[in-house]
């Protein structure tokens, strides 16, 4: 039985968080054995902030290091880097004919970006989104693992691709949203009603996925918690909450099993107790992604192999979409 698509990418900008690899990276690992997976590094969505050359080149190394070192097979999946598959731009600009420019003004985060990034508001960011939808659609990708933040993009993929499919005929699979359980709510340590965020200027707020061990456990023991001082689940306590939500990401026990077992203790042991066990997870994987940048000639393989399955597939669906819409291919 042939397997269903599945597209998802991380930029290669900023340190990525604990959140990023419960709700992301670590979901990617379970998800390719049942699916057809391409996994992409989107520098070409890096861009769109202002980023330094030789910073980015070097974090697109470490972050395929990084993909590896989690669990991510490059046997059994598509690992690429965006910028080597071109049809990405080039079916970005067919799209772009079919968005309006409302659309691309309403998406929260081209307002939150444009916001924070006063200073550089670029067309990239605001058609950030088109790319988006030529990422996933280039694949006729049929699940897409999107977070709460990103529900509004994969919308606009599926508008976009129906849009395309009422104009022109039927040409792509309209995709379906995966939504992540676990780990998909992990919140600041400083802010717990924000999420966490590789941008955060306080640098106590997130736990990188680079932190060494004293770093990690010192970033838990400074966590924010609550009045009282129950280890509760509760609305009341969103502190706590995001602390046992993380226990748990990390346990691999349930937020109930966490409250039986710190009943009756402290805040101090129960934070010290959590960034433990982050720590001694992030151990062996940042053992292995030193080990994995140690040997950039292997990865520049899997990046190359990946790159020219990823170009194959991407070609396929890009000479259908200029067929449809009339583009002029030789005879």
């Amino acid at each position: 039985m042939e397997k269903k698509v599945l597209y998802s990418a991380v930029q290669p900008s900023g340190n990525l968080t604990i959140g990023n690899y419960t709700g992301a990276i670590r979901n990617w690992v379970a998800l390719q054995d049942s699916y057809e997976c391409f996994y992409a590094i989107a520098n070409m969505h890096a861009i769109t902030v202002r980023q330094e050359p030789a910073e980015l080149r070097r974090r697109t190394l470490e972050l395929c290091a990084l993909y590896i070192a989690c669990g991510v097979d490059p046997e059994k999946c598509t690992l690429y880097v965006q910028s080597q598959v071109p049809q990405h731009a080039e079916l970005t600009w067919v799209l772009n004919s079919l968005t309006y420019v409302g659309e691309m003004e309403r998406m929260t985060q081209f307002k939150d970006k444009s916001a924070r990034h006063a200073e550089n508001i670029n067309m990239g960011l605001m058609d950030y989104p088109v790319l988006m939808a030529a990422d996933i659609l280039l694949y006729q990708t049929e699940i897409v693992p999107v977070g709460i933040d990103q529900r509004q993009h994969l919308e606009i993929a599926r508008d976009i691709a129906v849009r395309f499919n009422n104009r022109y005929g039927e040409t792509f699979r309209v995709p379906e949203g995966y939504i992540m359980k676990a780990g998909a709510k992990i919140a600041s340590l400083q802010e717990p009603t924000k999420k966490m965020s590789k941008s955060d200027e306080n640098l106590n707020a997130s736990v990188f996925l680079s932190d060494d061990r004293d770093t990690v456990i010192r970033k838990f023991k400074r966590a924010v918690t609550d009045s009282g001082n129950e280890i509760k689940a509760t609305e009341e306590k969103p502190g706590v909450s995001n602390l046992l939500n993380i226990y748990a990401a990390f346990s691999g026990k349930t937020v109930e099993e966490a409250e039986r077992e710190f009943e009756g203790k402290g805040y101090g042991e129960f934070k010290l107790a959590v960034g433990e066990t982050v720590a001694d997870v992030l151990a062996p994987v940042q053992a292995e992604q030193k080990r994995l940048l140690a040997d950039k000639k292997y990865l520049g393989e899997v990046l190359s192999s990946g790159a020219e399955r990823a170009f194959k597939a991407a070609r396929k669906t890009l000479s259908k979409v200029y067929r449809k819409i009339g583009f002029y291919q030789g005879e």
